[in-house]
C-alpha cells in the first residue's frame, strides 16, 4: 500500500454491497452477514436513517464505510445502534453475579457465579460491527473507523442514548461455536448457536421463554466457566481502545456467546466529550505540516492530528471523516487544502474535531 494514502470514512452508499459483501466474510456475524440480500437491506435502512427519514429517530441505524480516499476501495465498516431494545425487540443478557457462602461446620468459604437473565425495553445506544480488512491491520486505521461512530454521536447528540454499549466477541472454536452456548442455550433450546443468533436478530421470544431466569454458572465445567466475562484474543485491542475513551466491563454477558458487555454514558466518552466544533479557516494548512503529522507522527506545534468530520441535520446525508492535521487559532480551524477535497468542504463551513 502506498505510504501515504488518505482515506475517508463516510456513510454507506448502494454503490459499497460489493465492496461490503467481500469484507463481510472476515466476520459473517449476526450484525454484518455475508448475505447479500441483507446487506442490502442494512444499506438502505441506514441511508434513511442517516437522512432522517424513519418513523423514529431514536431506532436509526447508521452504518460507516472506510474507503481509499483516491480508489474507493473499501477498507472497513463500522455501525451504530441508536437503541438497542424496544418492546417488540428487547435487548436480553445475563448478568453475572457473585454469592459468597462459608459454612462455620465445615470451616470452608465458597465463591458462586449466578447468572440471570435480564431484558430491557428501552435500551442503550449500541457499537456494532466493527470489521477492518486484515491486508490494512497494520496501518493504524482501526481506531479512526472506531471512533467515527464517538465523533458522530457528538456532532448528532440528539439520535442517541445517554448510555452506550459494546459487546465484544468471546473466545469461539474454530468452526465459530460457543462452548458457553452449548453447555446452556443449546440445552434449553435445542438449537445451535449460528441458527439461533440468527433468529435473535428478529425474533427474541423463544429466550425469554425457554431460558430460566436464574442458573448457577458453578455448575458448569471450569473451562466453560472460565469463558464467562472473557474477549477472544483478536478483540483484545477493541477491548483496550474502549477502554481508553471510558468503558469498562459491567459483568454482563450475551445469553448466546457470553460475550462482555461494556458500557460508559455517552456523556463522559472522551471523544464525544472532547469535540470540538468550528468552522473551516480561509488559510490552509500546510501540505508538508499535514504529512509529517499523519504519516511521519512527528509532533509540531500548534498543530494536532485529529478526526474531522463534516455532516449536515436535514436534507440528503453528507457525512464524511477523515484523520487530518488540525491547527486552531482566531481565524478558525486551519486544515490542508487536501483534507477540505477529501471532506468536501470550503472555507467558512462547520466541521468538528475529535481527539485520536
Amino acid at each position: 500500500m502506498p505510504r501515504r494514502d488518505r482515506y475517508v470514512i463516510r456513510e454507506v452508499e448502494p454503490k459499497d454491497l460489493d465492496g461490503l459483501y467481500r469484507l463481510s466474510k472476515h466476520l459473517n456475524s449476526v450484525n454484518f452477514p455475508h448475505d447479500r440480500v441483507a446487506l442490502e437491506r442494512r444499506i438502505r435502512f441506514s441511508r434513511k436513517s442517516f437522512a432522517g427519514r424513519i418513523p423514529e429517530v431514536s431506532l436509526g441505524r447508521y452504518m460507516f464505510v472506510m474507503a481509499n480516499a483516491n480508489s474507493g476501495r473499501i477498507a472497513g465498516t463500522s455501525t451504530i445502534f441508536a437503541k438497542h431494545g424496544t418492546p417488540e425487540h428487547p435487548h436480553v443478557f445475563f448478568d453475572v453475579l457473585e454469592d459468597e457462602r462459608y459454612s462455620t461446620t465445615l470451616n470452608r468459604h465458597f465463591k458462586h457465579t449466578t447468572l440471570r437473565l435480564g431484558f430491557t425495553y428501552h435500551g442503550p445506544t449500541e457499537l456494532g460491527a466493527l470489521v477492518l480488512d486484515p491486508k490494512r491491520r497494520a496501518h493504524g486505521l482501526g481506531r479512526p473507523l472506531s471512533f467515527v461512530r464517538f465523533l458522530f454521536m457528538a456532532m448528532y447528540r440528539e439520535r442517541f442514548r445517554d448510555e452506550v454499549i459494546a459487546e465484544l466477541m468471546p473466545p469461539l472454536e474454530p468452526d465459530g461455536r460457543s462452548r458457553l452456548w452449548e453447555h446452556i442455550g443449546r440445552r434449553f433450546t435445542g438449537l445451535p448457536y449460528q441458527e439461533a443468533d440468527k433468529l435473535s436478530y428478529t425474533n427474541k421470544e423463544f429466550i425469554l421463554s425457554l431460558f430460566p431466569m436464574e442458573m448457577n454458572a458453578t455448575l458448569l465445567p471450569e473451562d466453560v466457566r472460565a469463558l464467562i466475562g472473557e474477549v477472544g484474543e483478536a478483540t483484545k485491542g477493541v477491548r483496550r481502545m474502549l477502554e481508553s475513551v471510558g468503558f469498562e466491563y459491567v459483568h454482563r454477558i450475551d445469553p448466546f456467546d457470553g460475550g462482555p458487555h461494556f458500557h460508559a454514558l455517552t456523556d463522559d466518552i472522551s471523544v464525544v466529550k472532547n469535540t470540538a466544533h468550528g468552522y473551516v479557516a480561509a488559510d490552509p494548512l500546510d501540505a508538508d505540516v499535514e504529512a509529517s503529522i499523519l504519516f511521519d507522527r512527528q509532533s509540531v506545534d500548534g498543530v494536532d492530528r485529529v478526526l474531522l468530520g463534516v455532516g449536515q441535520a436535514e436534507g440528503p446525508p453528507r457525512f464524511r471523516a477523515t484523520t487530518a492535521a488540525l491547527c486552531r487559532d482566531g481565524r478558525g480551524f486551519l486544515i490542508s487544502k487536501e483534507t477540505q477535497q477529501i471532506l468536501r468542504v470550503r472555507p467558512g463551513e462547520s466541521i468538528s474535531a475529535s481527539p485520536l
